[in-house]
């Protein structure tokens, strides 16, 4: 057994885990995995709770007393969701005080059918801020068109906020503009700007996926030797935005007035095509001031083979550039690739909330009380 998870905190990369679950709540699991294994955040998606609610009896008291009220499946799966981020939020909170607020962080994802209604998104965002009721709560808002004026607004507003589903390198920049947008909004409020925190997930292994898929359908040994490069390029050049924007005199206003930089959070780092190492999308990005959202798999793998040999990023940008350059030559437009992911993940979330509406109201029916 390595350190590796020690290694890789060492190096200000935070670790967070990519899952909850009651069940991970009530048996200790989680308060274990911050104990042991350096685990000082966790994200969620719809995805997750749907398998968790699908999976388990943990939730069928809440889901008996929900039936017995007649909730909507709407009200019932945002009062579930929202009870197991309280709940993490509370175990997680010694890390936030701990951290000065940097970790200890839990994320709630807004209804993803909202995606492309800035308004309404506003409007769920300031509504889960309110029920989960916690310091130490991420609001994640997706990177689409519609959801850069709404980060904007809520972070405005001093609600923090985890931006998700960022696959390309031009809406990254649009995304942390918002957010220092939003900062200024908040700075004319008067509100006091180290209290709001932001996260930027950028997706990792899906982009590998569809390149890869584009790269075997070449089958030319030209484009082979590409495989698998992609997606590590791209969140290496997302490190230098980060680092270009993060330097910029606009920025330094803002910190001079207490505001906190909004780290890149690497996500969907679970491997997709098994000829790859378990740990690439881990081992291949460690750079300071990063988070790294991992699903248990990818956890244990870093903790039982993570190779953490320093900062993986600073100094590469040059072969990230030629590798994606090289890449479009093939005839593999990046553009084209990052926005189909964009408009896959969307579709796929939605697609979750509705396999979570499905379960949620099955569930319901299930434990409905007999009339009379």
């Amino acid at each position: 057994m390595t350190d590796a998870l020690k290694r890789l905190s060492e190096e200000g990369v935070a670790i967070w885990l990519d899952d909850l679950s009651r069940k991970r709540i009530t048996s200790g699991n989680l308060a274990e995995l911050i104990d042991q294994q350096h685990v000082v955040g966790v994200t969620t998606n719809p995805t997750i709770f749907q398998k968790a609610i699908s999976g388990g009896d943990g939730y069928d008291q809440q889901l008996s007393d929900l039936a017995a009220r007649k909730v909507t499946v709407e009200e019932a799966v945002r009062m579930i969701t929202t009870a197991d981020v309280r709940d993490a939020a509370d175990i997680l909170r010694p890390v936030f005080d701990a951290t000065d607020g940097q970790d200890g962080r839990v994320s709630i994802e807004v209804d993803p059918r909202l995606a492309h209604n800035t308004k309404a998104t506003v409007a769920e965002a300031k509504q889960l801020a309110w029920l989960v009721d916690r310091p130490n709560t991420l609001i994640k808002i997706p990177a689409t068109k519609a959801g850069l004026p709404a980060i904007t607004e809520v972070i405005g507003l001093g609600i923090s906020v985890n931006v998700t589903l960022i696959f390309s390198l031009e809406r990254y920049r649009e995304v942390m503009d918002a957010y220092l947008s939003g900062l200024e909004k908040a700075k004319a409020r008067g509100l006091d700007l180290s209290l709001i925190r932001s996260v930027a997930s950028f997706f990792v292994s899906r982009v590998d996926t569809e390149i890869d898929k584009r790269i075997d359908a070449l089958g030319t040994d030209e484009a082979k030797a590409l495989r698998g490069k992609a997606a590590v390029a791209n969140a290496r050049l997302a490190y230098q935005a980060y680092e270009e924007v993060f330097s910029s005199a606009r920025w330094n206003e803002l910190e001079k007035a207490g505001a906190r930089k909004q780290r890149p959070l690497w996500a969907s780092t679970g491997v997709k095509d098994k000829a790859y190492k378990p740990t690439l999308y881990v081992d291949d990005l460690v750079a300071p001031n990063t988070v790294n959202t991992m699903p248990e798999a990818t956890l244990e793998a870093t903790e039982e083979h993570g190779s953490i040999t320093g900062d993986t990023i600073t100094g590469t940008y040059e072969q990230a550039r030629a590798d994606i350059d090289a890449v479009e030559k093939l005839g593999i437009s990046y553009n084209e690739v990052v926005q189909l992911l964009e408009d896959e993940g969307v579709e796929k979330f939605e697609a979750s909330w509705n396999d979570l509406l499905k379960s949620t109201e099955a569930e319901l029916e299930r434990l409905a009380p007999s009339e009379g």
